[in-house]
């Protein structure tokens, strides 16, 4: 009876399986394991030489299904779990090397699923399968080392279409190690969830974003809730609050096989949950998106300027080249006062009445040049040196035809205010044409190092090259 009812469960859950209805599969393939283990215990207990090992044959399996059933729906932790108990049965076993070794490249555990491939190719039935075997084994070598040393190339892609410490500004902060370059990868990560929409007109407003969000929300909660290290990584992240008692957590818990912590057995507590998605999540049409790089599920950030050893990583919050007032503005927007050098440089100048007049002016239609042109003798009387200068200054083309030599040079507008925001498509597009004008190899090479600050090493000389020309012709 037992072998009967093991066979109508055992067609059950595979049939389950083939229909790709996961969600049912999984209690029918638990029932069967069940059944199973018992069968075992009982012929231990009188042995049977013949059948025991078919009936190790088939938990194994059971379990290796179970496993994939349950990672279709992101239940990772409890998918590895069946495969260790299913390779602790028969280590060498051929599917469950396969799946375990694919949940693995999933959670970003390179060197781990490598192994398991590696295992699995071993195997007499990977002679049949070996192209594609090899396939996942060049895969994880590459993102082992992609991982590693950051040495993207998205060239192309881009040619074809298109250690913790506290912040000095507020709370925790990312702080460089060493002396990093314009456009050099910073991070790379893989989101725990994405919520994208194509939206017509009519249909974008406040109605439209709200369902992307609860689909977001509904996404993410999904994922904490199938995965306890998900959880744990969810649960370390700010809700802008008492930011200066937030402890700074192990860098290592980020890492891709970072352990799971005491956070697994709490119960969800959507308020907190929704305060972290509101601080944490990135939106792709934010200024802060210019750093940033979306690759499918990974996002990849890089420094959009030269950053010193010991200099923090920040992101923009707004267009860091629109006037003193309206980033007033959009400051009490977010619940914060800006109190950076320039903000604080910019509120002194502010008191200049003719600072106030160039403003007025240039709202009222000034021509940009002769606003220029005052703003730059003015500076000259007020001694403004240094970075000070690209505080105030505004790298516009239309200011350069008119005025030729009484007002700076290209290159010096251009790098003060690099110094001040960083690369700037604008500055690109400034260097650019000053660069078709010249047709100067160093002024090429100008404008190719502040692509690289907008667009990331991650894309290489000739294709960037290629990028400049079109987006600019």
């Amino acid at each position: 009876m037992a072998e009967d009812l093991m066979q109508q469960l055992r067609s059950k859950a595979t049939e389950l399986l083939l229909r790709e209805e996961w969600k049912e599969a999984v209690p029918a393939y638990s029932q069967f394991i069940n059944i199973c283990q018992d069968q075992i215990s009982k012929t231990r207990q009188h042995p049977d030489p013949d059948n025991l090992p078919k009936l190790h044959k088939s938990l194994c399996l059971a379990l290796s299904n179970r496993s994939e059933a349950r990672s279709r729906l992101r239940e990772f932790a409890e998918a590895l779990k069946d495969c260790d108990q299913a390779l602790e049965i028969g280590s060498d076993h051929f599917k469950t090397l396969l799946c375990k070794g694919k949940f693995l490249l999933n959670l970003n555990r390179y060197s781990m699923a490598l192994d398991c491939f590696k295992t699995a190719l071993l195997d007499p039935h990977a002679s049949g399968n070996a192209e594609w075997l090899n396939g996942y084994l060049e895969k994880c070598k590459r993102l082992e080392f992609l991982s590693r040393t950051g040495a993207f190339d998205l060239s192309d892609w881009v040619v074809n279409g298109y250690r913790g410490q506290k912040s000095a500004i507020s709370g925790r902060g990312l702080f460089a190690t060493k002396n990093v370059d314009a456009g050099t990868l910073v991070l790379i990560t893989k989101t725990i969830a994405t919520e994208r929409g194509i939206l017509p007109s009519e249909d974008s407003g406040e109605n439209a974003q709200l369902v992307m969000w609860k689909n977001f929300i509904d996404r993410v909660t999904g994922s904490i809730k199938n995965c306890p290290r998900t959880h744990n990584l969810v649960s370390t992240l700010s809700i802008s609050e008492d930011e200066d008692g937030l402890q700074v957590p192990d860098i290592s818990l980020f890492g891709p096989e970072g352990e799971e912590t005491s956070h697994s057995n709490e119960k969800l507590d959507m308020g907190r949950i929704l305060n972290i998605l509101d601080v944490n999540s990135l939106v792709e049409d934010a200024v802060s998106a210019k750093v940033r790089l979306h690759v499918g599920d990974c996002v990849m950030v890089h420094a959009s300027r030269d950053v010193k050893v010991g200099e923090e990583f920040t992101f923009g919050y707004y267009d860091a080249l629109s006037p003193l007032g309206k980033r007033k503005e959009m400051s009490k927007t977010w619940g914060f006062q800006c109190n950076c050098k320039r903000c604080k440089f910019e509120e002194e100048m502010w008191g200049k009445q003719e600072i106030r007049e160039i403003e007025m002016g240039l709202e009222g239609g000034m021509d940009v040049g002769g606003a220029v042109y005052r703003l730059e003798e003015g500076m000259r009387r007020w001694v403004v040196r240094g970075k000070e200068k690209g505080y105030l200054r505004d790298p516009s083309e239309k200011s350069m035809k008119r005025w030729g030599r009484r007002i700076p040079a290209v290159d010096a507008v251009v790098d003060s205010v690099l110094e001040v925001v960083g690369s700037d498509e604008r500055l690109v597009k400034v260097q650019v044409e000053g660069s078709k004008k010249t047709n100067g190899l160093a002024d090429m090479e100008r404008s190719l190092k502040l692509g690289k600050g907008v667009y990331g090493k991650a894309v290489k000389k000739q294709a960037l090259r290629a990028l400049l020309e079109l987006g600019f012709h």
